[in-house]
């Protein structure tokens, strides 16, 4: 009840509400009007016929027959008495039964519903609001981006400029506020002055705009926002933007780093300080049928095996779990120690015959450009010939058209990418390429994060969500050294040591039985020791970095969490 005062201030101060409201005040005087002349007009009446009755019986009369409730004990004897009973009759039908109900539902409760509806959208934050997190703009970047702070229980808001669209993303489960992105107003009631950062998710237009009128608000802010275009890059850091990302570009850059025989035998997915984490391929190496435990690999290189991928399907690196020639190893460690394990397992493969990629769009030309800087020959196949940028590395064609594939070198391709903006069409091109070559490596793009299991399901080795990929870029960069979120479902998080792990060693912790993560680097003020000793006892305070799938993450922090 406490909330229906500010409700209907809220509608009262609405212009169509107010134009609805002197509607229904104008029937209701009119309705008033004909209930005062049928009163007048019974007395007339009755004293024609010798009846004598006050004024509240006239009322009473007129009321009783216009809502049909019938005659009681007064009536009229003559036949105009009656015929005027009749008009009172048929005029209540219409006024009271019909558009007295009418009118006050179109004019009052409708509207006062969907008043009270719009109220739920909020439109500024509490003053004492600081450290939050502003997303501007609700494509698939910044739902993803939501999803992955409230995990990590930042506090954040998506703003939007349409009520219906944020009552929406409210009954997501988002916390959504309406306002204009280009309106500085939106912005001081965002408390933009004490957010941690702002982050501007809209086409290279919108968010020029939206950077310079933050600016007006908070010189000091932290901006992140996306660029479409190359061109753009200098157009939004010049309108005050603290990071500006190209993620097409990224994604095909990612793509591209995690193709085989690419000159080394690994590829680093993400850094903290000296900590490198790098994927490298079980293939051709001495690991392949070895159980994790038994395999050698920390006496060789001093580091340490953290993960697998299965078939796109992140494995803990138990003692116990076998490493295959389909296993892609998770490793950590430092530079040097990543540099002996590529001397230790030797060279990778040469490439025979050219990488496929299947799609000339943006992420696909970014894939190509590093490709081209490792020396990796590769051919793009496109059905589009705007698109089109180099012969000799292009097949213009449809890439579900066999004969198009075999023009590629789908034969003997050792890896493909599937980078079309469309995932039915990649999920399709997948299980295509799969059928046609078992053993090929293929690595796909998903633009919605829900495809991502789909598209393992039909082949794929590695799919690289765009939305996700985003979103870790702009959360590494919001937590710096204490959450590095590194692909789909792989976390580094940052915790301090307490009691339960405080005096015992890492053999003795038994954390990697226990909740699938692994201890990869231990911070004892300005030093930290990558691969720490497992011999060594952990000292209270001190901080370690652990890595592991998100639920995994959780369990650990439920069990050790300070």
């Amino acid at each position: 009840m406490k909330f229906i005062p500010s409700q209907l201030v809220y509608f009262f101060q609405d212009r169509r509400a107010q134009r609805n409201l002197h509607s229904l005040i104008r029937f209701i005087l009119l309705l008033c009007f004909f209930i005062t002349v049928y009163s007048a007009l019974f007395h007339i009446l009755m004293e024609m016929e010798g009846q004598h009755h006050s004024w509240i019986t006239g009322l009473y009369w007129t009321l009783t027959v216009m809502s049909t409730l019938g005659f009681g004990d007064i009536t009229f004897i003559s036949d105009i008495g009656k015929l005027f009973s009749i008009c009172v009759l048929m005029s209540g039908i219409v006024f009271l039964l019909v558009m007295l109900p009418f009118t006050f539902i179109q004019f009052f409760y409708a509207p006062f519903l969907e008043a009270q509806t719009k109220s739920r959208a909020a439109r500024e934050l509490p003053e004492e609001t600081s450290g939050h997190l502003i997303i501007v703009g609700s494509d698939l970047v910044a739902l993803s981006l939501a999803s992955l702070v409230k995990q990590y229980n930042y506090k954040y808001c998506v703003l939007v400029n349409e009520v219906n669209h944020a009552l929406d993303l409210v009954d997501q489960g988002y916390n959504a506020v309406v306002g204009d992105a280009d309106n500085a107003e939106t912005y001081i009631r965002l408390r933009t002055d004490q957010a941690a950062m702002v982050v501007v998710l809209n086409d290279d237009m919108k968010n020029t705009n939206a950077v310079y009128t933050i600016r007006e608000v908070s010189a000091d802010v932290q901006v992140v926002t996306n660029a479409d275009s190359e061109e753009s890059v200098d157009i939004l850091q010049l309108a005050g933007a603290s990071h500006v990302f190209q993620f097409m570009h990224m994604l095909g850059e990612i793509l591209a780093r995690r193709t085989l025989g690419t000159g080394t035998r690994h590829n680093v997915i993400g850094s903290i300080n000296n900590l490198k984490i790098a994927e490298a391929p079980a293939a051709d190496t001495p690991f392949v049928g070895r159980s994790v435990k038994n395999s050698g690999l920390r006496s060789a290189t001093n580091m340490n095996l953290v993960g697998l991928w299965e078939h796109g399907r992140l494995v803990s690196a138990r003692p116990e779990t076998v490493i295959t020639s389909r296993s892609i190893m998770i490793l950590a460690g430092t530079e040097e120690q990543l540099k002996g394990y590529d001397a230790y397992v030797g060279e990778a493969p040469s490439m025979e015959a050219p990488v496929l990629i299947l799609g000339g769009g943006r992420v696909g030309q970014a894939a190509a450009q590093v490709l081209r800087q490792r020396a990796v020959d590769y051919k793009i196949v496109e059905k589009n010939p705007a698109l089109i940028q180099n012969d000799t590395n292009s097949v213009l064609g449809s890439a579900s058209d066999l004969d198009v594939l075999k023009t590629a070198g789908i034969d003997k391709a050792p890896s493909v990418f599937v980078t079309t903006h469309n995932d039915d069409l990649n999920i399709y091109l997948t299980i295509y390429c799969r059928r046609l070559r078992p053993d090929i490596h293929i690595i796909s793009r998903a633009t919605l994060d829900r495809n991502v299991s789909v598209m393992h399901k039909a082949g794929a080795d590695l799919v690289m969500s765009y939305a996700t990929m985003a979103a870790n870029t702009i959360i590494n960069l919001l937590s710096p050294g204490k959450v590095l979120t590194l692909t789909e479902g792989l976390n580094i998080f940052q915790v301090e040591v307490g009691a339960s792990l405080a005096g015992k060693t890492l053999v003795e912790s038994n954390v990697r039985a226990e909740t699938g993560c692994s201890i990869i680097a231990v911070s004892r003020g300005e030093e930290m020791e990558v691969n720490p000793d497992p011999e060594r006892p952990l000292d209270k305070g001190a901080s370690l970095l652990v890595i592991g799938a998100a639920e995994n993450e959780q369990r650990f922090l439920d069990k050790h969490g300070v």
